[in-house]
């Protein structure tokens, strides 16, 4: 007999694949998402498997909750409002989805008193801020605070050393680095998870945490502004207009694709070390935002749409982070093996023939209203 598995968010693009596999194994699948309209605008998403059980819900109901937990023993909870920049004007929103959220599941866990084989929260690597640094004078690491429009009206884009002026090179970040963000996204994940491993370790779920970062893949919302900065440029692509990249575009980040996360959720799953403990998932190479860009641009046959350059600033925005990923292979066996450009080749394919409706100007103008971008 399988696994009887719920998973939050689970009509959402990584909870739809988590779905899709455990179905895939001869487990039994519950879903429950509140199809939040700025994700689903059409409904019910064509893809999501019609063997999960689907409790059309949100996650901060009570009574849903716990109806959901009916004859469990498996919880992925990956629902959450997802949006750094609008979690800075969206404020009560953020909070209320991502930690009220988890705190409801976790007292519907505590009230039903039953067993729990695994509990999986699936956080973010925002909680970082910048990541950790090196001097190269004499290889001290650091971890910069998050720049201003100050600092980058005054040094650039680069970070500097404050002591010595030198240019830092960035380094992979682990998981022992403290959490220093300060937008409202990255504070709320910080929250799920601290909420998951204390109120786990009280009352013995055996709970782990995956701080995820940029997850990119098939069924990201097209149509959603504030999803992953993939969906983003291919929105824009899709509709003739040219990807916007704020900065010089020479920041990095690290991605890791929907397939890569669902293999790291099963290894959490399946090794009982991973109790109690935070993973980094992410594939450990840094890629600039703006290569990323003319790369999608060429494979969907627009390299005539060049990214835009603003050079401006979005604030709470860091340059560099990049995932160190040994505790995830020492402990989970997990190592990345998705190819990226096979997997952008896949997003591309995926894309054809969908509705892009291009929202990357009311989200530009609705940070410019709050004063979130420093010309």
């Amino acid at each position: 007999m399988g696994n009887r598995i719920l998973i939050t968010g689970g009509a959402g693009f990584i909870g739809s694949f988590l779905g899709d596999h455990f179905l895939g194994r001869g487990d039994t699948v519950r879903i429950l998402d509140n199809l939040d309209p700025q994700v689903h605008s059409g409904g019910k998403p064509d893809y999501l498997a019609p063997d999960a059980e689907l409790i059309v819900a949100d996650v901060r109901d009570k009574d849903a909750i716990l109806c959901a937990l009916e004859g469990v023993d498996i919880i992925i909870h990956a629902a959450a409002a997802v949006g750094v920049g609008q979690s800075m004007y969206r404020v009560r929103h953020y909070v209320d989805v991502n930690a009220c959220g988890v705190a409801t599941l976790l007292e519907a866990l505590i009230e039903r008193r039953q067993e729990v084989r695994k509990l999986v929260v699936l956080t973010s690597m925002t909680g970082y801020g910048e990541g950790v640094y090196r001097r190269p004078s004499d290889g001290r690491l650091l971890r910069p605070t998050i720049r201003t429009p100050e600092d980058v009206r005054t040094y650039g884009w680069d970070i500097l050393d404050p002591e010595t002026g030198e240019v830092l090179e960035p380094v992979p970040t682990s998981e022992d680095a403290a959490l220093q963000a300060r937008n409202v996204y990255a504070l709320s994940k910080k929250w799920q998870e601290e909420l998951a491993l204390s109120i786990g370790d009280a009352y013995g779920f055996p709970t782990t945490c995956l701080r995820l970062f940029n997850v990119y893949g098939p069924r990201q919302s097209l149509a959603n502004p504030y999803t992953g900065v993939l969906a983003i440029f291919l929105s824009r692509l899709l509709n003739g207009e040219p990807p916007v990249v704020y900065e010089d575009g020479r920041q990095t980040r690290d991605f890791i694709s929907v397939h890569d996360v669902v293999r790291a959720v099963q290894s959490a799953i399946d090794t009982p070390d991973s109790n109690g403990r935070v993973f980094n998932i992410g594939s450990g190479i840094p890629r600039s935002i703006g290569d990323v860009a003319r790369t999608l641009a060429r494979l969907v046959g627009r390299e005539d749409l060049q990214p835009n350059i603003t050079q401006t600033f979005r604030r709470g925005d860091i340059r560099h982070c990049f995932a160190d990923c040994s505790r995830a292979r020492d402990v989970l066996g997990f190592v990345p093996v998705v190819n990226w450009e096979t997997s952008l080749l896949e997003i591309a394919k995926w894309c054809e023939g969908k509705p892009a409706i291009d929202r990357f100007r009311q989200a530009d103008r609705e940070l410019r209203l709050h004063g979130l971008i420093a010309e």
